[in-house]
């Protein structure tokens, strides 16, 4: 082979890669498909930034192109948005736009919302109507202040009840008894473990954050009562160390083994999959119970993020503290067949 043979063909695929970069890029960016844009203005865009994903029930469908500041201190921001085509199907004249962010310090992303059946098509260069972002650090504000007011009420209350058991004052006097001091003690200290479990729940939604839970109620929504009667047709067990990053945490750092399950289910017909959570017996009932339904929920929404799955039939429960359960607990994904009836 000459010389000048070998230098064209790397030539001619040093272009190729080079113009299959390009599109790439570009399909990532909908330079290459059919587009029309939106604007939305905020107050605020807490930290957004050209370029940020925008999108639409969950799906990167758009790119934040343009952010404009106003020209006077009476007007908003303006943020312009290039959107793929298709989204016109779902995003009317009365959609919503809102500033969204990727756990408690990732990212920020605009989420637009669909619109109503009966709203007008959205039009090119449209303005539809925003919601003002979630700043952290002002709820971390509110929330510190609420739990110093609670803070400061025990500690006042402390020192009622020691002033009550000294016999200082008329009530002191006439409620200077060791049955009402009993009373009165363990108010306070109930009060005092309340508002350790608030600052607890707080640094746990804070944890769960990232992956969509406002609260830990939100880890019911999927949750049934107890398991179905009689045995799965196929179970996959994960030990808790293998799939999550620390004992006491719900953070998957070894999601990929979940995949069988999930291709599984993806290939199978079924008529109902559960995944459970048992914790081993060490710790605390209550924090075990609420970690294994977190867990549970989490082993399940990465399920349903990744396969091609009817979410109706997947279903969580999170059974705490259990013998039977290994050290670091365990995960497993039981499917049942149809007729199987949720509990």
């Amino acid at each position: 082979m000459s010389k000048t043979l070998r230098l064209g063909i790397f030539i001619t695929v040093t272009l190729a890669i080079f113009a299959a970069g390009i599109f790439w890029i570009g399909n990532a960016q909908f330079r290459f498909t059919s587009t029309y844009r939106v604007n939305a203005y905020f107050q605020n865009v807490a930290g957004l930034t050209e370029g940020a994903s925008v999108r639409v029930g969950g799906l990167h469908q758009g790119t934040v192109r343009h952010i404009v500041l106003p020209k006077r201190p009476d007007q908003k921001v303006r943020v312009e948005m290039d959107l793929a085509g298709p989204s016109r199907q779902v995003i009317k004249q009365d959609s919503v736009a809102s500033i969204q962010t990727e756990g408690l310090v990732g990212d920020q992303y605009v989420e637009i919302t669909f619109g109503s059946t009966g709203a007008p098509d959205i039009r090119d260069g449209a303005t539809i109507a925003s919601e003002p972002p979630l700043q952290i650090s002002d709820i971390i504000k509110k929330t510190n202040g609420i739990l110093d007011s609670v803070q400061d009420a025990t500690n006042n209350l402390d020192g009622i009840t020691a002033k009550l058991n000294g016999g200082k004052g008329s009530v002191g006097a006439l409620l200077n008894s060791r049955a009402v001091y009993r009373s009165v003690d363990a108010a306070a200290s109930n009060l005092q473990d309340d508002t350790e479990a608030l600052k607890h729940n707080f640094l746990l939604r804070g944890f769960f954050k990232n992956r969509g839970y406002e609260d830990s109620e939100e880890l019911k929504r999927d949750a049934i009562a107890q398991l179905p009667a009689g045995s799965p047709d196929k179970s996959f067990t994960y030990a808790g160390p293998k799939l999550f990053d620390k004992p006491d945490s719900a953070k998957l750092k070894g999601e990929k083994a979940l995949n069988e399950a999930g291709k599984f289910l993806e290939q199978n017909r079924y008529g109902l999959a559960v995944v459970a959570s048992w914790a081993d017996m060490k710790g605390d009932t209550d924090k075990d119970r609420k970690l294994t339904e977190a867990r549970a929920a989490v082993v399940r929404d990465y399920l349903v993020q990744h396969f091609k799955l009817d979410d109706t039939r997947i279903k969580t429960i999170g059974l705490g503290k259990s013998t039977d359960a290994p050290d670091g607990g365990a995960v497993a994904v039981m499917v049942y067949p149809a007729g199987k009836p949720e509990r």
